[in-house]
């Protein structure tokens, strides 16, 4: 027999989802994370993963890993002592940041903490000019001053970013080996390496992040392929990167700063597949978890791409699919603000102690605890009954809140679930109405533990006709693991008016990075019949400050591509903005190739249709809290394994399965697909 396994470790559970190749077999597990030490959850999970199906470690062929260990590390601020050598008289650029300010007129606004303090950074004579020609040689010297500087002051590692280093790198190249001479037991980072592009302080902060974290991932890698090695798999573990395909652990530890969107990316490419599957081209996906809710937007069955984001007040600029977060999950905690209004999250009560219902010392009601209160979810256990919930600690934790608002128990456990509902459409209503796009014309895709117990309402709330609810919804990002493909990105930036001059720039700048990616292609053996490649140039009026990607056709770079990559771009910027500025000047800002290695992926096969009537699926009947019926409502609750193709049933309902509950509203109907997707009706 032959399994691929997909692991996705969360900061409340690690999922981990095996499929036979030889039989189309689907299995799902799920532990508790292990935040200490991730990788022993890892470990443990795919121990007990294997047992319960009956697998050998040998008969596994693939292992795909999603990870928040560098989001983490990040947010915690639990990276190592990091050293910073830069072009002379740029030593504050990491402090300084850009004139734009996050909150303007907020006096008492927190700016991130800066990863390297000022000591530790090195200012060294040299500089290259826009063009990249050398005005200033480099000063070897004052490079080996302050690497040995930094070795006094036990730095871990060094980040190197020379003004203009993406232009021409030698000087950053010649930093290399020095440090490598002076100090080669050290992590060492250079911006042409991790982020060879425009823009000044972001490329040193994506440099710098990188550095900070590739000590902690190192470690973290190691200490893994130690525990999967000692359980018997002899195959190379794969790593998601935010783009959403996967990467070797060797080259995760080397460019930690690509795997920031690790966990939650491989729940889009997941949803990509399934969108198409299901029929749906245009998805909205909501994935929610213990402590955020990740939303993004897939048109025409593919979701865009970003070069850039912010990462707890970080910039970064790195290839990641268009994926945004908000503090709203099962965790979130309720209170009440100083006004007397009800508020829900960002706060977490995590994986240790988790909700109030756990039993494990906490007194915050979450939203978790609301739905247990409502009875949406089981108020007697959970998990497929692994694990037992005290309803009574959670009526008990709301009350207080309650009492505060001088409302009833329920009436403020439904209270926390319409806050979270309104801040969830918020999310959305980021990535779609602010975007040029209509909610209206897109499915909703409910997963992570509990997205579908939230979906039916955040449809209504954002009017919304059809909610898309997978097999496995409660691990779809460790599903993903067993969809997704090798893949590389490589970039350069060339600022230029898109005009003939442009053409030979263009054609010389793409044969560059196709070169590189070749190079890849070969590091990691792939057929020439598996290797795919597709290039995109950002580009912008002259004078803007943001850049729209669009994607370069196919064939030689002639006349006709640039008249494709302009109406392209107006295309692009009337999607975005409205409007399209006829005379002005189009630039060409960086130029993008996305090298994509073709690998063998789980395939699902459709189902025969056994007849509209669920019945059979019926387990119990459960009281459940739903103003939409004017309070408290029977309502059968179906087992997700005994629904089958074709079956169909109105809400009020309740859908239960050991990773997920779906909650179908009354006026809702939800009809089984014939690749078991429950696609609810409103």
């Amino acid at each position: 027999m032959v399994w691929r396994i997909g692991v996705d470790s969360g900061g409340t559970f690690t999922d981990v989802c095996l499929f036979n190749d030889e039989t189309g077999r689907l299995d799902i597990w799920k532990v508790p994370s292990t935040p200490d030490d991730p990788s022993r959850g890892i470990a443990d999970g795919v121990s007990e993963g294997l047992s319960t199906v009956g697998a050998q470690p040998a008969e596994v062929r693939f292992l795909g890993h999603g990870t928040t260990v560098a989001t983490n590390a990040l947010i915690e601020l639990r990276g190592v002592k990091t050293g910073l050598v830069v072009t002379d008289g740029f030593r504050d650029l990491l402090e300084i940041g850009r004139q734009k300010r996050p909150s303007l007129y907020d006096m008492n606004a927190e700016k991130p903490e800066t990863l390297v303090t000022r000591d530790l950074r090195f200012e060294v004579a040299e500089r290259v000019r826009s063009d990249g020609s050398i005005e200033l040689p480099l000063n070897e010297a004052e490079v080996r001053k302050a690497i040995r500087a930094m070795q006094r002051a036990e730095v871990k590692a060094i980040a190197i970013c020379c003004l203009y280093g993406f232009m021409n790198t030698a000087h950053e190249k010649r930093i290399l080996e020095i440090v490598r001479e002076e100090a080669l037991d050290l992590f060492v980072s250079a911006s042409h390496e991790v982020a060879p592009e425009f823009r000044e302080y972001e490329r040193m902060s994506t440099t710098v992040v990188n550095a900070y974290l590739g000590p902690v991932m190192r470690r973290y890698i190691q200490r893994l392929k130690a525990r999967l090695s000692d359980l018997g798999i002899a195959i190379p573990p794969q790593l998601t990167q935010s783009n959403g395909g996967v990467i070797g652990f060797d080259a995760a530890a080397t460019l930690p700063v690509r795997t920031v969107l690790s966990g939650p990316s491989t729940g889009v490419v997941a949803a990509q597949a399934i969108g198409r599957m299901a029929e749906f081209d245009n998805v909205i996906t909501f994935d929610v978890g213990g402590t955020s809710s990740d939303v993004a937007l897939l048109r025409n069955g593919a979701c865009g791409l970003t070069s850039e984001a912010s990462v707890h007040g970080y910039p970064i600029k790195a290839p990641m699919l268009d994926i945004h977060t908000v503090g709203a999950g099962g965790g979130s905690i309720a209170f009440v603000d100083g006004g007397g209004l009800l508020k829900v999250g960002p706060r977490s009560a995590g994986a240790d102690p988790g909700p109030v219902c756990y039993g494990r010392g906490n007194t915050e009601p979450t939203v978790t605890d609301a739905n247990i209160v409502l009875q949406t979810l089981n108020p007697v256990e959970i998990l497929g009954g692994r694990m037992k919930v005290r309803r009574d600690l959670a009526v008990e934790a709301v009350a207080r809140l309650a009492d505060r608002l001088g409302l009833s128990v329920m009436e403020t456990a439904q209270g926390i679930i319409s806050v979270v509902t309104a801040n969830m459409a918020k999310a959305i209503r980021v990535i779609s109405v602010q975007r040029g796009h209509d909610p209206r014309d897109y499915a909703l895709m409910a997963f992570g533990g509990a997205g579908p117990l939230h979906a039916a309402r955040l449809a209504r709330e954002l009017d919304m006709s059809h909610v898309i609810v997978p097999v496995t919804p409660g691990t779809l990002c460790a599903l993903g693991l067993l969809l997704t493909d090798l893949r590389a990105d490589f970039a350069a930036s060339r600022l230029l008016p898109l005009d003939q001059a442009a053409l030979p720039v263009l054609h010389e700048g793409f044969v560059e990075l196709e070169k590189q990616a070749v190079i890849w292609f070969d590091s990691e053996s792939l057929r020439e019949d598996r290797r795919l490649i597709g290039r995109t140039v950002d580009m912008r009026y002259a004078g803007q400050n943001y850049e729209l990607s669009v994607p370069v056709p196919a064939g030689p770079i002639t006349a006709e591509t640039l008249e494709a990559l302009e109406a392209g771009f107006e295309e692009a910027h009337r999607q975005r903005f409205g409007f399209i500025a006829e005379g002005e000047i189009v630039q060409v800002v960086t130029l993008r190739v996305e090298a994509t290695g073709i690998v063998a992926k789980a395939q699902f096969n459709s189902h025969p249709d056994a007849g509209p009537s669920a019945e059979g699926a019926i387990v119990a009947r459960r009281e459940v809290y739903m103003p939409e019926a004017g309070g408290m409502v029977e309502c059968p609750v179906y087992a997700r394994d005994r629904l089958r193709s074709g079956n169909r049933f109105a809400g009020p309902a309740i859908i239960e399965q050991m990773d997920a509950t779906t909650v179908v509203l009354p006026g809702m109907d939800a009809v089984v697909d014939p690749y078991l997707n429950v696609i609810l009706k409103v």
